[in-house]
């Protein structure tokens, strides 16, 4: 939205704006308090930033007036709706998509670096020797695999 057109939603409706801003900042807070540590304070993160513009744009423009049949109203629109699932994902605790300030402190981020995935107190190489074991085994034997 041009900055003349902020200017002049301000100006024929005081304080509308800033309570729609400030309004949208709450909802993304409420969809990020399970894990993130909420509310956001100063330096805001960007991501939260741009997920409230995105989210009050499509109510100014609304409010300005706008024809909704436009195009680029359309276009508006699709993109708050992505900032919601946006807002969504973030707050999935499984995946966690987003670098924000998780609840437990505010200095460790809220995407967690997993380490290995799989867990075995024998070296790689015990696999092998077991195999020339099993193998030795069946040719003093006679019996050979499967016998």
């Amino acid at each position: 939205m041009p900055d003349s057109d902020i200017d002049a939603l301000d100006d024929l409706y005081p304080g509308w704006l800033d309570k729609k801003l400030a309004a949208a900042s709450r909802f993304v807070d409420a969809q990020l308090i399970k894990r993130y540590q909420v509310p956001f304070v100063s330096p805001y993160p960007e991501t939260i930033l741009e997920w409230v513009s995105r989210l009050v744009t499509v109510r100014a423009f609304i409010k300005r007036g706008v024809d909704p049949t436009d195009d680029q109203f359309d276009e508006i629109k699709k993109d708050r709706d992505a900032a919601l699932a946006e807002i969504q994902q973030a707050a999935n605790g499984v995946d966690g998509l987003y670098e924000l300030p998780i609840t437990a402190s505010t200095s460790s981020s809220g995407v967690t670096k997993g380490g290995p995935q799989g867990y075995s107190e024998q070296s790689p190489y015990v696999a092998f020797d077991r195999q020339r074991e099993t193998a030795s085994d069946e040719d003093r034997n006679g019996t050979g695999t499967g016998g």
